[in-house]
Order: structure tokens, then C-alpha cells, then sequence
């Protein structure tokens, strides 16, 4: 089968390459045109970890090209996905969809033989019935299906989770329409992968409800976190006493300076706003919002009283700027609010991530401070340091190491990263979330969980 993926970033690089992977015939189409040429060079934009052997092994297979024309591969498509940005609209949170419409119009007039148009970017409830009327506007002779197909990848495991996801979702009006999906996921459901078929509304509403259901969980954590801190006991423990329970779960369920990325941000702004409108208050997911975006805040105000209640003049290392590791992406992440902050306050940074510098000094600025080489030159005779992503770099730094680095050895750990005990043994001021400062783990919480009596 042949498939065309209109838009090239993220969802829709990784779509591709992944459907070409599967063994599809597939051409990524995108207007920006210096992006295409990098692709063309196996010259990857986005940092996804195993996304570039891909690329490079299904260009050398001759199944994955990349244009800029649309009219020269639209035609000939069984089915067309489209992975274009829904960023947050300014001025009301609504999903922008200027691009998902625009990506409608692009491909109407090219529509030859029967074609399957598939959303895969995350839309609100009723965006696939509104782009089928402008492709029918444009061209009323096309004979196509409009399908939902959302995707639930996440940063730094996207591949597999395409390639071994949970489940996929087809939101389909006409069996000729599910039967085309069949075939083009007939790689995974063929090894036990659940495929659930619905109508285009329940699969545009399950994305939504998905994720803002995640972000609810981290806030949820977070807050346990706020609580336990005023009550000596120690939220990862009760974490995973939560996880243990099978209704529950044990993913998301880690302490932090709140979420953020390409998705959990926007996706809950553009629920709420899309309930609202339709007259029903969503006030969980408000709550939610509300809390993670003061949630960064309160992390400034955190790092503060570590430093005896300011920083001026002070240098302070701070590790990790993605909003997560395994990824370069920038969007909504904790460090956009803490290093603007913490400059504002007076101090001197020194900035370090394994992966996102390039990002990050887009964002943040190159005058936010030194950059670094490594996490070690980035310790290197500061004040004190902050970590804000749990890179396994950082992970591998020992007590002893970061004691050895610092001028002055105050460690704010954002993500729980260390273990207590032994930054206390080491002498490190050590400060973290929801943990007491000295806590006795139940030997019962560190045996294996079928262990745990």
C-alpha cells in the first residue's frame, strides 16, 4: 500500500518511518522545504532516540521519500494521514486548527481514486466531519472516507510505542474505510494489538480524555507530594504502595515540578475551552491546569528557601532543561519559568542537558548563562545545584561526586532522583519533594511486589 503523512514533525515523521518500517510505501509531504531537504540527507530535526537508523535504513529500502509536492504523491495514496501542529490558539486556549484545515485543503484538489484521509493530529470533537466538508467544497467528485486515528506516543519512546502500543484506535464511518486500517495495522494487530473501532467523534473525544486524564494523575501526585511534606510521610513510598494496585497503575505517578511537552499542556486547555463552549464545565481538568501552571512557581519559591531565601550573586548549576529526558523538546517545560526566575533573583547560572542545548538556548536565550559541556563541568565550583530533569546522566553522579564539584554543596532535586540517606552521608544539604528528611523505608517497600506482604 502506498501512504502519504502530510506534515513532518514529530507525530508525523515518526508515523512514517514507522509505517515504512512495517513495510508501506510511504512518502512524508511537507511544505517547509530546508526541513525536507535535511530529511532527504538523513539529517533527523527532532531528537527521537532510534528514529534516525530508520530513516536511513527505509530511504535505503526505497520505502520512505520525502517532497514538497503534494500533487506529485496525493494522487496516488491509499490512504492519506495528516500529522499536522494543533497548537493552543492565543487569546482563548481553543486548539489552533488553521493547519489542520489548511492540510485539507492542500490534498482536496489531488484526490484521484478512492482514498482514506486519516486525522492523526489531536483535534477537538467534531474538526474530521468540518475537514471532510471542506474537501467536498474543494472537490466534489473525490471519493474518500474521513478517519480518526489518534496517537498516544510519547516523547523518547515513540517508535516503540508504535510499534508495541496498547492499542489502536480507528474512528471510522464505512467498512471500507475500517477495512483499509485493517490492513495498514495488520503488522501490529496480527501480534495481539487490540484495534477498536468507533465513530469519529468517540475517537477525537478518546485522545482528549487520555491525556487529560495523565495530567490529572501527575497533579494528583504532586499534590500527595505538597501533603506529605507537612506530614513526614514520603510520597514515593506512597506511590507505590498507589501503583500496586492494579486499578491504578504505577505510571505517572512520580513526584515533580509539574508537566508539560508537546501534548498535556494544549490537549488540557483545549478540552476545557471545547467543553465550555459546548456548555459543560470540565472542573477537574480546570483544577488541574491551574495548579501545574503554579506548580513551576512554587518550585522557584523552593529553590529559593534552599538558598537561605535568595540567591544573588550566587552560581548555581542547574541540571537538565527538557521537560523530560529521552527528548530536546522545550515546549511547557519547568525550566522556561525556573531560569528566568532564578536570573531575575540574581543568580549566575551554569546550564547543562544531554540532549536539548540547542533547543534550550533558543528558548531561553544564549545569555542565560554558561553552557556546558557535561554534567561534571556544570558542578564545577557553583554555589549549589537544581536539578529539573532525571536524565540518567545525573543519575550517575554519586554523593560523593557532587560534595566533591560543589563550592558549597546544596542540591535541590526536583524529580527525587537521589536517595536521602546517602546525600545526607555525604554531607550534601539535600532538598527534594515530599520525601522527609530522614526516612525509614518499610523493608516490605523494598522487596520485589510479589514480595510485599
Amino acid at each position: 500500500m502506498n501512504i502519504v503523512v502530510v506534515g513532518s514533525g514529530y507525530v508525523g515523521l515518526v508515523t512514517g518511518v514507522c509505517f515504512a518500517e512495517l513495510g508501506l510505501r510511504v512518502t512524508c509531504m511537507d511544505h517547509d522545504a530546508a526541513k525536507i531537504d535535511r530529511l532527504i540527507m538523513g539529517d533527523i530535526p527532532i531528537y527521537e532516540p532510534g528514529l534516525q537508523n530508520l530513516v536511513l535504513l527505509n530511504q535505503k529500502a526505497g520505502r520512505l521519500s520525502f517532497t514538497t509536492d503534494a500533487a506529485a504523491c496525493i494522487g496516488q495514496a491509499d490512504a492519506v494521514f495528516i500529522a499536522v501542529g494543533t497548537p493552543t490558539r492565543k487569546g482563548d486556549n481553543h486548539a489552533d486548527l488553521q493547519y489542520i484545515f489548511a492540510a485539507a485543503r492542500d490534498i482536496a484538489p489531488h484526490l484521484r481514486d478512492y482514498t482514506v484521509i486519516v486525522t492523526k493530529s489531536t483535534v477537538p470533537v467534531g474538526t474530521g466531519r468540518r475537514m471532510a466538508s471542506i474537501i467536498r467544497d474543494m472537490n466534489p467528485a473525490a471519493a474518500f472516507d474521513m478517519v480518526s486515528n489518534p496517537e498516544f506516543l510519547r516523547e523518547g519512546t515513540a517508535i516503540r510505542d508504535f510499534m508495541r502500543p496498547d492499542r489502536v484506535v480507528v474512528g471510522a464511518e464505512t467498512p471500507k474505510a475500517v477495512a483499509v486500517m485493517r490492513r495498514l495495522y495488520e503488522p501490529l494487530t496480527g501480534q495481539d494489538v487490540p484495534l477498536v473501532v468507533t465513530t469519529l467523534e468517540t475517537a477525537e473525544m478518546a485522545k482528549y480524555a487520555a491525556n487529560a486524564f495523565l495530567a490529572m494523575k501527575i497533579t494528583f501526585i504532586n499534590q500527595m507530594a505538597d501533603l506529605c511534606e507537612v506530614t513526614q510521610a514520603n510520597v514515593n513510598d506512597v506511590a507505590k504502595i498507589m501503583g500496586l494496585d492494579q486499578r491504578i497503575g504505577s505510571k505517572f505517578l512520580r513526584a515533580g515540578p509539574g508537566y508539560g511537552g508537546s501534548c498535556f499542556p494544549k490537549d488540557t486547555r483545549a478540552l476545557a475551552e471545547t467543553a465550555r463552549s459546548l456548555g459543560v464545565e470540565l472542573g477537574l481538568v480546570r483544577q488541574t491546569m491551574d495548579y501545574n501552571d503554579a506548580r513551576k512557581h512554587t518550585m522557584v519559591d523552593r529553590i529559593l528557601a534552599a538558598f537561605g531565601g535568595g540567591v544573588a550573586g550566587k552560581t548555581l548549576a542547574i541540571l537538565g532543561l527538557t521537560f523530560k529526558p529521552g527528548t530536546d523538546d522545550m515546549r511547557d517545560a519547568a525550566s522556561l519559568v525556573i531560569v528566568p526566575a532564578l536570573r531575575a533573583a540574581g543568580a549566575h547560572l551554569k546550564l547543562y542537558d544531554p540532549k536539548g542545548m540547542e533547543e534550550a538556548q533558543s528558548c531561553l536565550g544564549d545569555d542565560a548563562g554558561q553552557w556546558c559541556a557535561n554534567a561534571l563541568d556544570t558542578l564545577s565550583g557553583a554555589d549549589g545545584a537544581v536539578l529539573i530533569t532525571e536524565w540518567d546522566e545525573f543519575r550517575a553522579l554519586s554523593p560523593e561526586a557532587i560534595v566533591r564539584m560543589l563550592r558549597d554543596p546544596v542540591f535541590v532535586d526536583l524529580r527525587n532522583v537521589y536517595d536521602v540517606p546517602a546525600m545526607q552521608a555525604a554531607g550534601v544539604a539535600y532538598t527534594s519533594l515530599g520525601r522527609p528528611v530522614a526516612s525509614l523505608v518499610c523493608p516490605s517497600m523494598t522487596r520485589a511486589p510479589a514480595e510485599v506482604l
